[in-house]
């Protein structure tokens, strides 16, 4: 019995994800895309895995420049996550990128003001698979924001997670601390 790609794609929207607005610019030009498919590799040399759509324009670009910046967002910023992923009006990438405050860290890749944290890093491997390459990117700086909250994708829609999140206080807690 095989799993037909709507049946694993039903499934992936029941696993929530935190939403990524990944980076880059260098000599190929200025780009980012909305990701969800970003974790942690290893803590040594601290190295992240972020998997983009080889069907995207933006994926030659990521590679060529070598560079990625991972901006994990907060509460509010949905409407940027679904301009960068291209289901708003502004495919133009200089009219994304103006919708909010940037800056730059180690790589020269935006870091975005604002989010809950950005993850500087250098593509060390790229490996393709399927419909996407999965890029290995060490990370060369962090900057932590002052956001509080996330932002996860789940069910196909955008939900806070938190300190002032539901299900994080009350019954939760007291059955974490029950011997």
């Amino acid at each position: 019995m095989s799993v037909t790609r709507q049946e694993f794609r039903d499934a992936m929207a029941r696993l929530g994800a935190a939403v990524n607005i990944v980076t880059t610019d260098g000599p190929a030009g200025l780009g980012g895309m909305t990701v969800s498919a970003v974790c942690s590799v290893t803590d040594d040399p601290p190295t992240l895995l972020v998997c983009l759509n080889r069907g995207s324009p933006q994926n030659r670009l990521f590679k060529d420049n070598g560079v990625l910046c991972v901006n994990s967002l907060a509460p509010g910023q949905e409407g940027l996550s679904a301009r960068f992923a291209g289901r708003s009006a502004g495919a133009d990438m200089a009219e994304r990128f103006s919708h909010a405050t940037w800056g730059l860290l180690a790589t020269g890749a935006p870091a975005l003001d604002g989010c809950t944290v950005s993850f500087d890093c250098r593509i060390v491997d790229v490996v393709e698979r399927g419909t996407h390459s999965v890029l290995f990117a060490e990370v060369q700086a962090v900057r932590q924001g002052a956001a509080s909250r996330g932002l996860i994708w789940f069910s196909r829609n955008y939900h806070p997670i938190g300190a002032d999140s539901p299900g994080l206080h009350g019954d939760h807690a007291e059955v974490a601390k029950a011997p």
